[in-house]
């Protein structure tokens, strides 16, 4: 396992991030914490919403320090009370304490906002997390499933004043779901941030058999099918699994992409870390991508289609090595 740093901070993360929303039983959970460790995996993800998650987590974590352990707060604590739910600073405060407690900690390292809250003002969010972070209570912040726009005015406020930015953004993506490229990639890496991918085997349909899932037939599209079998045909030929090759395309689009790997088992575990090992040529690349088309639309293709062009930047446009995002 190598390690990355996380956004623009200096916190130090692995190469892979263990979900452990799937988690349920006690001893298995600690099992295969303790394989992801010996692998040299440091990095352990929950959210106050996942059932009794946290609880467990707390329960069955040792040589806590060792690890940075992420929990989310937005998603409602009692839904019979509207301010149970939010990223206004009372939630935050109250979900931090419950998420302390149940993880029997003092600090969490990341602390991530789960959802965009529409009516909370994303100034009253920063200040919030920036007040617990003075306190000592959260190490780092995050943001889970916002749009591009919302996030990149959050970081923007936080440098204009001051305070702690978002290091990290969590969304879904995996090879049959790509929309993160058409804007929240793009503004993660020009902010530096480290983007930790939720869904990267599209809920099992890209691991084959090697998921432990069911998938339902009916369900599926000819895409669905089409970007299995690619995935499937890839593996064979360099020996890998089908999850090992989804996990490696993810790695292969960006740098500052880290897949979240939910597993239910030590095997599955075992299996999923073998992806670091992974590195999948240009022509796999190009035919897994060819199995599941995907089209930013606008602007990202209008304007990939106007740099060249002299119409548009002149007859020595196409001259420059300039920075490109993307």
């Amino acid at each position: 396992m190598r390690y990355r740093l996380f956004g623009s901070t200096g916190l130090r993360i692995s190469e892979l991030v263990l979900g452990t929303m799937g988690f349920e039983d006690a001893e298995e959970s600690r099992r295969i914490i303790d394989a992801y460790a010996d692998a040299g995996g440091n990095v352990l993800d929950t959210a106050s919403a996942y059932g009794d998650g946290e609880n467990l987590l707390g329960s069955v974590i040792q040589r806590r320090d060792r690890f940075v352990i992420g929990t989310k707060y937005t998603l409602s604590r009692d839904t019979g009370d509207l301010n149970a739910a939010g990223n206004h600073r009372k939630n935050l405060v109250l979900s931090l304490e419950q998420s302390l407690r149940r993880l029997r900690t003092d600090y969490i390292d990341i602390y991530w906002v789960h959802l965009w809250d529409r009516h909370t003002p994303i100034e009253e969010t920063m200040r919030a997390l920036d007040d617990a972070v003075r306190a000592g209570k959260i190490l780092y912040v995050g943001i889970s499933d916002a749009p591009a726009w919302v996030v990149a005015r959050a970081n923007t406020l936080a440098q204009w004043r001051d305070r702690t930015p978002f290091a990290g953004l969590q969304v879904p993506y995996n090879l049959l779901q790509r929309d993160i490229e058409r804007e929240l990639l793009p503004m993660a890496e020009s902010f530096g941030m480290t983007v930790t991918v939720w869904g990267p085997l599209a809920r099992g349909l890209l691991a084959g058999a090697t998921s432990g899932r069911r998938v339902d037939e009916a369900t599926l599209t000819p895409r669905d099918r089409a970007a299995s079998a690619a995935v499937a045909a890839v593996a064979a030929e360099v020996g890998a699994s089908p999850a090992q090759v989804a996990l490696a395309w993810l790695r292969h689009r960006s740098a500052a992409v880290v897949p979240i790997i939910g597993v239910s088992s030590v095997a599955q575990l075992i299996d999923n870390l073998g992806a670091v090992e992974l590195t999948l040529s240009d022509d796999a690349v190009r035919r897994l991508e060819a199995a599941a088309p995907f089209a930013l639309g606008f602007p990202g293709d209008f304007i990939a289609e106007c740099e060249p062009h002299p119409f548009a930047f002149g007859d020595r446009a196409t001259l420059v090595d300039g920075r490109r995002l993307r």
